[in-house]
């Protein structure tokens, strides 16, 4: 399960509406790291769309633990406000999910962040720095931070895109550290971008990399994943 952050889909920025895409990653933890009983799937609904006021982004994970069905649910929604023209703007944040096991304590994030985009909106970087008040803690306590890096990047011609995010957090976890960190790069490779296919075929392929650091595991693990995804515009 993975709490990706972002605005994941600031590959959208600056059109007047985005669209929202479905993704389905084989993931090996089991094969590559004896993590849980078995690989499994997840599959992943983004959806992206900015506005006069800002922008929301929200996405919904599912994991599929083969005969026992969906074994987990994890799901964010953000807001970005901005009523003036700085290119910083206020983030309110929920995440929350659960698994057959436990359920994850509800977040609540309140902060600021800040964007850049280049002129044809090819790369862009995202930057927040959040409050961060957490339910059901080991600790007990709730009160905490996180720090946000939100990153895209289409090249040749957008055949490929590379995108993703950065977190890092203060969390005790089970394994008495306090800080947390999670990132998640992605890259795809999109095919209606390849001479002769139809600009209207919005498949990619691609993989995304689970990089934690003391998130469900104590120290540091890499998880590649092979993915499918299609946008609908």
């Amino acid at each position: 399960m993975k709490p990706h952050f972002l605005f994941l889909l600031m590959l959208c920025a600056g059109t007047a509406a985005c669209a929202q895409n479905v993704q389905l990653h084989y993931d090996p933890r089991h094969t590559l790291h004896n993590m849980g009983e078995r690989d499994f799937l997840t599959s992943t609904v983004e959806m992206f769309k900015p506005d006069r006021w800002g922008s929301t982004f929200f996405f919904v994970d599912m994991d599929y633990n083969g005969d026992q069905g969906i074994g987990g649910a994890y799901w964010e929604i953000a807001r970005d406000l901005k009523f003036w023209q700085p290119p910083v703007a206020l983030h309110v944040e929920y995440n929350g999910g659960l698994t057959a096991g436990y359920t994850f304590g509800d977040a609540f994030l309140l902060g600021a962040a800040y964007s850049w985009d280049n002129s044809n909106f090819s790369k862009g970087l995202s930057l927040s720095l959040n409050y961060k008040y957490i339910q059901k803690t080991i600790d007990n306590q709730p009160h905490n931070f996180q720090v946000t890096a939100v990153w895209y990047l289409h090249i040749i011609k957008e055949l490929l895109s590379f995108t993703g995010f950065a977190d890092f957090w203060r969390e005790k976890s089970p394994f008495d550290t306090y800080f947390i960190f999670l990132a998640e790069p992605q890259l795809w490779l999109n095919f209606s971008k390849i001479k002769g296919v139809a600009s209207d075929f919005n498949l990619s392929a691609g993989t995304e990399v689970k990089l934690y650091h003391n998130f469900g595991k104590e120290g540091f693990y890499a998880i590649p994943t092979l993915a499918l995804k299609w946008t609908f515009n």
